[in-house]
């Protein structure tokens, strides 16, 4: 059952991590409401050299673009890239439950400002508790085989959580 209650602000490397594991509707089905900002849409839709995540954002109606009521809150946030400084002033702006963030800078901002988040691995991790899944590990394999990069001691962390180490 989706958690009503909470609005979360995604980034772009969860979108196309989960792209690559064909498992993007598992945001719809853990969180229900869903948004991202204009930068994480069209950093998205840009697609990179894959193209991985480009029809699955298209195809995603749930997903919803929200533009910030203030840009300027993101201009402070100068030493992220500008989809993560939208994603962060979103969030903070629409006072979202969650954002779903892998970069490590950015995860330390969100920290520092009280927003709570996760990353890919625990949106894997609870879908799996949610019985959405039954493993975790082959499609963190798989993510990493996409060109996304996983700390070792993470992988280890989130393995050992979710009882597949």
């Amino acid at each position: 059952m989706p958690d009503e209650t909470r609005l979360v602000v995604v980034n772009t490397t969860p979108i196309i991590s989960l792209s690559l594991v064909s498992h993007l509707g598992l945001l719809r089905k853990l969180y229900q409401r869903v948004i991202i900002p204009p930068a994480v849409r069209e950093e998205a839709l840009r697609g990179g050299s894959s193209g991985v995540g480009v029809t699955e954002l298209r195809e995603a109606d749930w997903i919803l673009t929200q533009r910030l009521h203030d840009p300027r809150r993101a201009d402070l946030l100068s030493d992220l890239d500008r989809g993560e400084a939208e994603v962060l002033a979103l969030a903070q702006e629409s006072q979202a439950g969650l954002v779903v963030i892998d970069e490590r800078l950015a995860r330390r901002h969100a920290q520092r400002l009280g927003i709570p988040l996760t990353g890919t691995l625990g949106v894997l991790l609870k879908a799996k508790q949610s019985g959405l899944l039954t493993e975790v590990k082959p499609l963190i394999e798989k993510i990493q085989q996409g060109g996304i990069r996983l700390g070792r001691l993470l992988i280890e962390q989130a393995l050992k959580l979710a009882g597949e180490d």
